[in-house]
Parts: structure tokens; sequence; C-alpha cells
């Protein structure tokens, strides 16, 4: 199948016809996540009434999917709100009375460590025993110390070290190593268990940047990332609560389900498109008219585009890139697709009938002993699980019931993935006698996990600045198509939206809402002049 390319000489524009006739542009949404439901509802409420999406699987949400868990809602994808103060999820939430049974113990001001706020972190070793609250609080200290270092090398440009690789965990693990070793007052075992507890706080960050291993992340790039000042808060009756808000709007003929896109077809002439649909679609019956962008879904239908806006996850553009798109990608944009990161985390829940942990107790972090001295946090295939970090008790327990969360992260978590829920429940059933020291631990009742790098159409929880990359790829990655800005070839063809999109609030929710509402604002200001009345500014 020919590739679609519309010369600078040629006088087929699509979309300038579109805007001296003032014809409505058709508009096709990939993704029915948060990016693409914002896309879809600013459109539609500024008058652009041609919008499809198509979503690969058959619901709405993305990487939000929350699950009904008796009279509880349990998270398998995004959780908190992070930070108040100008953010807009947290405003739509707080608009629509979502935060009225939001408990202290779920809400955190300042940096959020995954669920632990009130009460006590325990700290086991794989030897059952707790390491004492004072020598933790010490050893966070001199972390906590280092970890502020490590954002000033992009926000003061700091030059980076050659032996720091530019990555933040080489850097971090050599001078936490170096403070602790040169301590005078710490006894060797003291020394060797802090070390051991430098490896679990980097398997802690893992999971909450979503990499491999903090060696992966760069170092330079690691302090653009963007906190919003505030508390971080849970939405007790789930975060698809969010998700619904924005799509419920939204027409139902707009949203097709179970659509996955095989091909999207850009810079097309109108014979381009017509061999496409020759070729691909025999169900269409009439000719097709003038349109630079076909996409084409892997059920065989074609559909017609003045633009598309792609919100599939970096995961997804990172396996299907060099297909997804004919003609293929430039370079430089392909090139920020590979340099750019993204890993898994999972959790894994476990649901007990009685809790065998104490009251003041918030999370069991398991500290390995033996993994004090290793140089890369990475084990083989079978070890998968030494790569859990923590289990977190869920708070209140009138609403959670006696519920732990883990974490896992990286190749690791993948692993998890492919073992089955009665594999999962035994072995977290023994780290947990393991670590606690108490063999009368039940197996637990009920298990849940996520599985978000084996899903097909998301692969991976989220984005992340991975060593040799900047936002400058954040940017490049978020560049619509055809770059080209003195040619006839129409503009805006392709865009781009989803939290990897976003350079400072990559990773979260809020940076995917923002891309999207940026993707419909440049189709907004491209047509301005050419349709509709002036509306109010959607208040998402």
């Amino acid at each position: 199948m020919q590739s679609c390319e519309i010369s600078s000489d040629s006088t087929d524009d699509p979309l300038s016809s579109a805007l001296h006739r003032k014809r409505q542009p058709r508009i096709v949404v990939i993704g029915a996540g948060l990016a693409g439901l914002v896309t879809t509802k600013t459109l539609l409420e500024r008058g652009f009434t041609n919008v499809t999406v198509l979503e690969a699987s058959d619901r709405i949400g993305g990487r939000v999917q929350s699950i009904q868990h008796g009279k509880t809602t349990l998270e398998l994808g995004a959780t908190w709100i992070h930070g108040a103060n100008g953010n807009p999820i947290y405003h739509l939430a707080e608009d629509n009375g979502l935060l009225e049974h939001t408990t202290e113990e779920e809400r955190s001001v300042g940096r959020i460590s995954l669920y632990t706020k009130n009460g006590v972190a325990h700290y086991q070793t794989n030897n059952g025993k707790r390491i004492p609250k004072d020598l933790v609080e010490e050893f966070s200290d001199l972390y906590n110390e280092v970890y502020e270092l490590t954002q000033e090398f992009f926000q003061n440009g700091k030059p980076v070290g050659a032996e720091s690789q530019n990555s933040v965990g080489i850097f971090t693990r050599d001078v936490v190593r170096k403070k602790i070793m040169l301590d005078p007052y710490d006894s060797e075992s003291t020394k060797k268990l802090k070390l051991s507890m430098l490896q679990q706080y980097l398997k802690v960050e893992s999971c909450e940047s979503s990499s491999p291993s903090m060696d992966e992340v760069s170092l330079s790039e690691f302090g653009e990332w963007t906190e919003i000042p505030g508390a971080h808060h849970v939405i007790p009756a789930g975060f698809i609560k969010i998700v619904e808000i924005l799509a419920q709007d939204i027409p139902s003929r707009v949203l097709r389900f179970s659509k996955p896109v095989r091909r999207i077809h850009w810079n097309c002439s109108s014979h381009d498109t017509e061999e496409i649909v020759d070729q691909v679609d025999h169900n269409q019956d009439q000719r097709p008219s003038h349109s630079p962008v076909c996409v084409e879904c892997e059920d065989g239908e074609c559909l017609l585009a003045d633009h598309v806006i792609i919100t599939a996850s970096l995961g997804v553009l990172k396996k299907a890139h060099e297909t997804l798109f004919s003609p293929g990608l430039p370079l430089d944009k392909s090139q920020a697709i590979q340099k750019l990161g993204i890993s898994t985390t999972d959790k894994i829940f476990l649901e007990f009938a009685e809790p065998f942990w104490s009251p003041e107790c918030n999370s069991i972090q398991f500290v390995w002993e033996d993994d004090a001295q290793l140089e890369r946090q990475a084990y083989p295939e079978e070890l998968w699980y030494r790569k859990i970090c923590s289990f977190d008790v869920l708070y209140p327990p009138e609403r959670y019931g006696h519920m732990l969360s883990g974490w896992i992260c990286g190749e690791e978590a993948l692993r998890m993935e492919r073992c089955d829920d009665e594999t999962v429940a035994e072995i977290c059933t023994e780290l947990l006698r393991q670590f606690t020291g108490n063999q009368n631990i039940p197996k637990p009742r009920r298990i849940l996990r996520s599985s978000w790098g084996s899903n097909p159409y998301i692969r991976g929880s989220y984005s992340f600045t991975q060593v040799g990359s900047s936002g400058r790829d954040v940017e490049k990655l978020a560049e619509p198509l055809p770059y080209i800005k003195n040619t006839k070839a129409p503009p805006l063809q392709v865009l781009f939206a989803g939290e990897a999109t976003h350079r400072k609030y990559y990773s979260t929710t809020h940076g995917a809402l923002l891309s999207g509402q940026r993707e419909a604002n440049r189709l907004i200001e491209l047509y301005q002049y050419s349709f509709g009345e002036e509306t109010t500014k959607p208040n998402v």
C-alpha cells in the first residue's frame, strides 16, 4: 500500500476548502482515557459536532480503573489527586462533591510516599526483625537530604558528573553510601542496615517513578517534574468518577468501543484516500470526500478525518509507532518516543479476615539485608518477588476492611503478571510471614492485582525521563504533524496528547487532562473564524 504524501505544490487542500465552506471538520480521537475524553468534551462544548472517539478496549478510563469491592472501591490505576492548588482534577472532584467523605488519613501534605501518612511504617528485615524507629528516622533524614540534591541539577543548572552516569539511582546510591560509611558513630551492623534500607527506598522510588529502577531515571532532568502545591487526595467513591464526569455529556454515538486502530494514513491526497478505502474498507458505499487523514481500524473499517488526536500511552507508541503511521513518523519524533521511558508499577491487594498488624502500623516495608551492596536492582526471573517493596495498610478500615496494598515495578512486575492469583497469594503470604516473623499469618481470603504491563492497549503505567532523554523529547512527542508551516499541506493532521506529552506534569492525571485541553485548543484556535459561535470556556 502506498504512503500518503501531499506535495507542497498541491492545490488539493481539503482543510482550506473546509475553512472556506465552513464545513465541520471530521475529528477522530484515539483513546477514551482522561486525555481523550477531555479533548472530546472540550471540542463538543465549543461547537464541533463531527467528533468520533475510538477506544480499543470495552470501557472508558484508560489507566483509571476503579474496582468495586463490597461496599468500597479499590484503584487498580490512578489513585491520588496530586496537589490541590490549581489542579483541574482537584477542582472537578471538589465541585462535584467527590471529596466530602475523604478522611484525614487519606490526605497528605508534601511529598507523598505511596499510602504512608498517619501511623508508623514498620521496616522489617528478611530475618523477621523490625528496624528501630529512631534508626529509620535517622536514615530517612539522610535519604531525603540527598533526594533534595537530585532536584538541584535541573532546577539550579548544576553540572552532572560523569561518575553519576546521569542517573538518579547511581548518584543517590553513591552519595548515601559514602555518607553512611563515613559516619564515625555507627557500628558495622548499623551501617549494613542503613545500606539495606537504601535499596528499599530506591525500590519505593522506582514504583513512584514507574521506572524499572532509579538507575534508568535521568538525574539532569529529574527536577523538572513539577509538584502542584497542596494536599494529595484520594476519591472514596473511586477515581473513575472523574472519568464519568468528563464523559457524561458526550453522546453515546461519539464513543466507539472495541475499535483498536491498525494504521493512521496521513498527508493523503484525494487519490490516496480513495485507494486506501478501496483496498481496506470494502463496506464503504460512497466515494470518500477529500480528507488528509484515514484511520484504518483492525476490523477493516476506515474513518476519514481532517484531524486525528492520538492519546495512546507511550508504551503503545513504543511498541507500535513504526507500523502505526503511514508515512512513518519524522525521525526526531520516533527518537523521542524511543528515548523517553515508561515501565510498569503494579498493585497487589490482599484482603484478610482480621488484621495481623498492630493498630499503629501503616505499612510493612521489606528490607533485604543481603541487598546492602547490590549494584543493580534486577533479579532472576524466579526471584521476581524480591522487587516487592512494601505492603501498605489501607485506611480507614471502616471503608476498606483489613486490606493491604503491595507494590512492585519493572520487569519483575511483568513476571508477577504472568503468575496466577494462587501463586502470587502464596508468595506474598510467605513474604509477610518471613519479614514479620509471624508464621501464623493466614493466606488472604481474596487477592486483586493490576496488570498494566501486559495490557496490549496500555503497556506500562506512566512515563518518566529516562537517562538520555529530556523535556525537549516530551515537547517533540507533543508536536503536531506535519511540522512544516510554509506548505499547502493541511495543518494539524495528527495531534498527540496524554500524560507523556506534558513536560512538567508527565505521569499524572492532571498532566493527561491538561494535554487533552491543549490539543483541543489547537483546533479551536485553528477554526475560531470558521464556524460556530463563541462559547464559555469549559469548566474542566
